[in-house]
């Protein structure tokens, strides 16, 4: 299966430099379907899933009662599934401000969920960490 796609990025700091973080607009939940039928009907709907032994984990919109949402920030930069140090950066970054954080890498993109309530703050030190990357050169 063919597809046109930019130039892949290898090199951590030149994903970090580019990364671009934008936050997605949506609330979103994790959740498990726990049954054939419960994954068929939330699949349709939802942003993500992975397989897992206790279930199908599924990342669906967050209802408007939910005290567990997370906000999406995409990182647009076109990242290699074989780079090196992108999620590593990232999560220090934020583990450094105390942020949890879920980093989902995905076919072009990687996508970081961070609590509802921390999403600006996460936004904020995600930009900061792409714009000192772009100030300094990269280690040999």
């Amino acid at each position: 299966m063919a597809e046109a796609m930019s130039e892949r990025v290898r090199d951590g700091h030149e994903m970090v430099r580019l990364m671009s973080p934008s936050l997605v607009p949506g609330r979103f939940a994790f959740v498990t379907a726990a049954s054939d039928a419960e994954c068929a009907r939330l699949l349709p709907h939802a942003r993500g899933m992975f397989r897992e032994a206790e279930g199908t984990s599924l990342i669906v919109e967050a209802d408007d009662m939910s005290s567990d949402a997370f906000r999406q920030i995409t990182l647009d930069v076109p990242s290699a599934l074989d780079g090196v140090g992108l999620t590593a950066a990232v999560a220090a970054e934020l583990a450094g401000q105390n942020i949890p954080c879920n980093v989902v890498a995905a076919n072009h993109h990687d996508h970081v969920f961070v609590p509802e309530h921390l999403a600006e703050a996460a936004l904020s030190a995600l930009i900061r960490l792409s714009r000192d990357a772009a100030r300094e050169e990269p280690e040999e």
